[in-house]
């Protein structure tokens, strides 16, 4: 399991907020520049949802709503489960397959301070897979 410590996941990302009141088109928008598929839902500071292109696609374009005019407030996952940047990377995957979701907000001291997806498995974690996928291999040739 990825041991790596979620702050290394992190480091370098600009955690995108949005306000519960503002269209689910502006967030898209800003998802679409940003490059994420998440954005996390903020009033007063702190977290209170999670807006995501799941949500997107099932609570709005499946429901035949308008974009323009639903708020993130109407379709948002809200109390979203959150972990703190001190646990392990494999925590979180752990907490994704758990309750089956790909995104979980990154909280420190009740504030956000990023975001970890299923995608952040791909970095260290897939090439020591790749590089322990190689040695088994090469291992059976050498048993043959």
């Amino acid at each position: 399991m990825p041991n790596r410590p979620i702050h290394y996941v992190i480091e370098n990302q600009t955690p995108l907020t949005c306000d519960s009141n503002i269209s689910v088109s502006k967030a898209a928008s800003l998802m679409k520049q940003y490059g994420v598929g998440a954005v996390m839902v903020v009033e007063n500071d702190l977290l209170i949802g999670i807006f995501t292109e799941r949500d997107a696609l099932f609570r709005v374009l499946a429901e035949e709503r308008d974009p323009h005019t639903t708020y993130l407030n109407e379709v948002m996952t809200a109390s979203p489960q959150m972990i703190s940047p001190d646990k392990p990377l494999g925590h979180a995957l752990h907490m994704m397959f758990e309750g089956g979701f790909r995104h979980v907000p990154v909280v420190q001291n009740g504030k956000v301070v990023g975001m970890v997806s299923s995608r952040d498995a791909l970095g260290t974690e897939i090439i020591n897979f790749e590089t322990e996928l190689v040695s088994r291999n090469h291992i059976a040739e050498v048993i043959r």
